[in-house]
């Protein structure tokens, strides 16, 4: 039976070992990072190998925002700006701003597409604001709650016309963090009313999305006491309050934000009301602690699941009419693809 989880590997192509831990405990998908990238041969090999693993069709991820945060990169594929600067190109209307985002993820997506990878951690909803630590910066696709919900939207859809799924992240918001979670456990202090009408927001707006991601961020105003990612309160807030509906998978249980031991945190997790673990790093004892905890899927969950895996259907965008208008809006808004 399907188990919680989304694992990564650790190369270019599957060990004997990997295989036969991914046929023995069955992981609801897998996660790809530029480590597991060579060539767009190797690339499809890979992918192709890790569905063969649990024999069926696996779902496949990767971070590819664009900017910093891109796993697939020239000169197989496209090198893309950051993304504020589509976000914000000043010499575009906000209409061509979100035309613009909607094409570069659906050529993102037709790129993922065509090596077998079929979600992307993307839209970022997260709201930068001063004096926050700078791992959120140019990844944010604005300034305002307005701006984030209408342009989080248009990736959105982007990926769905290429019939990749999107991960809204870092639910329910890590652009007040004063620290990078993959290093350390940042806590937030502003007042529930703030947050409710700041930083939640643009999750609540797309709280339809297929799937979204936890943040390892104390919000003391819901739980002092646990992060997100572990917070039976905060994940209660997210359905019962936001209406979060997506498929929810926690952001990486190897990040440094997180202490315990692996099965600690797999089973604290998915108590706090997780659908889905995600540990990146490929390190098998790391994995292999993680499936000592694993669970199936919820029946909630599963529900959610098969809801999600049915988008993955592209729609009848032409990806040459595509890139043309992105290239016309990128030389007109002064960034470059």
């Amino acid at each position: 039976m399907t188990s919680a989880a989304i694992f990564g590997c650790a190369g270019l192509s599957l060990s004997g070992t990997e295989r036969a831990f991914f046929r023995d405990v069955d992981p609801w998908g897998f996660i790809l990072f530029a480590r597991n990238i060579d060539t767009p041969e190797q690339v499809r090999a890979l992918t192709g190998a890790l569905r063969e693993s649990v024999g069926r069709d696996a779902p496949i991820l990767i971070d590819q925002e664009g900017g910093r945060v891109a796993r697939l990169r020239p000169p197989h594929w496209r090198g893309w700006s950051p993304a504020l600067d589509t976000a914000t190109a000043a010499a575009l209307t906000e209409d061509e701003r979100c035309e613009a985002l909607r094409l570069r993820y659906r050529l993102i997506g037709a790129e993922l597409a065509g090596v077998g990878i079929d979600v992307n951690c993307a839209p970022l909803l997260d709201i930068p604001v001063p004096g926050a630590h700078d791992i959120i910066g140019d990844r944010a696709l604005g300034r305002t709650v307005e701006d984030v919900i209408r342009r989080g939207g248009a990736v959105r859809d982007g990926l769905l016309d290429a019939g990749v799924l999107p991960v809204i992240k870092h639910i329910p918001g890590h652009g007040r963090a004063g620290a990078d979670s993959h290093l350390a456990l940042p806590r937030v202090e502003t007042p529930l009313e703030t947050l409710a009408e700041t930083d939640f927001r643009p999750f609540a707006a797309l709280a339809d999305a297929p799937l979204a991601m936890t943040a390892h961020i104390v919000y003391e105003a819901l739980d002092p006491d646990a992060c997100a990612t572990l917070s039976r309160s905060v994940i209660a807030y997210l359905r019962d309050v936001l209406g979060v509906t997506s498929l929810l998978m926690s952001d990486d249980l190897s990040m440094k934000a997180l202490a315990g031991e692996f099965d600690a945190r797999t089973s604290r997790a998915l108590d706090a009301g997780c659908d889905l673990v995600l540990h990146c790093n490929g390190e098998m004892p790391e994995m292999t602690a993680i499936a000592t905890a694993l669970r199936p899927l919820t029946d909630a969950a599963q529900g959610r699941s098969l809801h999600a895996l049915a988008l993955r259907q592209p729609g009848a965008a032409d990806e040459t009419d595509s890139a043309d208008r992105y290239a016309a809006l990128a030389q007109r808004g002064g960034f470059h693809v």
